[in-house]
């Protein structure tokens, strides 16, 4: 393919490779640039019904113009008879997936790089585009720091109804979602997508946060050996964000897990809504989860406590000194034989309001110690 001539487009390097097909880079020789082609699979392009569908689709996304700093437009499509492609923008930089390799990214970075896809799926649902195939492999990070997302609205447009086998995890061609038909990639799949529904905005808030999750913890979260795996770890695993570093922000935590609800009547419903969130947790104050107290802290609260408890037993002591003096104990001996006992009598009464108590002892001492 490399120097060969498509329409007004010269081929000059191979550049990826995936399941919509081989990616080059070439020069469009009527506007001096260059742009990137996707080439179609052969097996997609010999199919009338689905290559007629395909050009539909993607004219309809081209006359969209998703004008947008974080959206790769796509110029148009071209149909050469030997060559069918797609004409898209250029983006230089390297993909999230690659990134991803070298591990987590720190909590700052990688809220200015979700920030960014946020403003770009808020583009795309006010104009009614849903992306279906949102993925680290489809979003590119330029030197800058800039993002452009790949790709919206391509896997409607290259629906297929073919049956999605185990040998291919990464991505699962050709990537869409209709009813009864599952498509897309397996490991950022909302559930409804797994169960092979009907999708609108709420899927791409759901892929959102699969990839929010793994920037900070450096894991596919739901991604198993086999897609069939994968897809029921995404119908039946709940997302663990005890996983997230410490310093993420409470309001990001919050965040993910109304992202990542499984019912999508639960789910965020705007994404619009994710961006202010991601916003105000970038500019407001820091407000990570809660540390364990330090040492000095702990010792401070004891000290503390100890203080209040001298005080209080210093302000008691005075009170207990002023009350009243202490009666002498009574001791007298009553004789189980006293004649009272065997007449039935009692030798012993307490008066009703218990002041006083009335005695009758043949022998015995008063308070003073005199004899009675």
């Amino acid at each position: 393919m490399i120097g060969k001539q498509v329409a007004h487009y010269t081929i000059t390097e191979k550049i990826g490779a995936g399941g919509m097909g081989d990616v080059y880079r070439a020069r469009d020789n009527k506007l001096g640039r260059d742009v990137a082609l996707k080439v179609l699979p052969d097996a997609f392009a010999a199919d009338p019904q689905r290559m007629a569908r395909f050009k539909r689709e993607a004219q309809i996304l081209a006359s969209l113009n998703l004008n947008h700093p974080n959206i790769a437009a796509i110029h148009g499509v071209e149909d050469t008879g030997d060559v069918r492609c797609l004409v898209l923008e250029l983006v230089e930089g390297e993909t999230l997936a690659s990134l991803l390799e070298r591990g987590a990214i720190p909590v700052d970075e990688a809220l200015k790089i979700v920030v960014q896809i946020a403003r770009a799926l808020e583009c795309a649902h006010e104009k009614g585009i849903i992306h279906r195939d949102l993925k680290p492999a489809n979003v590119i990070v330029g030197a800058d720091g800039g993002i452009k997302v790949l790709d919206f609205g391509l896997a409607k447009a290259l629906a297929d109804d073919t049956a999605t086998t185990d040998s291919e995890l990464a991505t699962l061609s050709p990537t869409a979602t209709r009813a009864g038909v599952i498509l897309g990639t397996a490991a950022y799949m909302s559930p409804e997508q797994a169960k092979g529904k009907e999708v609108d905005r709420r899927a791409d808030i759901w892929a959102f946060g699969v990839v929010l999750l793994e920037l900070l913890t450096g894991r596919s979260i739901f991604r198993r050996e086999t897609v069939s795996e994968t897809m029921a770890a995404v119908l039946m695993t709940e997302p663990d964000l005890e996983e997230l570093p410490r310093e993420t922000p409470v309001a990001i935590r919050e965040l993910l897990a109304r992202c990542l609800r499984k019912d999508p009547t639960s789910r965020l419903r705007d994404i619009g809504d994710a961006r202010i969130h991601i916003e105000e947790a970038k500019s407001g104050p820091e407000r990570s989860a809660p540390a364990a107290p330090s040492v000095q802290a702990t010792k401070a609260w004891w000290a503390f406590a100890a203080m209040t408890l001298i005080a209080l037993a210093l302000a008691w002591a005075p009170w207990r000194r002023s009350g009243p003096p202490d009666q002498p104990t009574l001791r007298f001996r009553q004789d189980p034989e006293d004649i009272l006992n065997l007449i039935g009598g009692t030798a012993l009464s307490l008066s009703r309001d218990g002041k006083y108590l009335a005695y009758v002892v043949r022998q015995g001492t008063d308070p003073n110690g005199r004899s009675i």
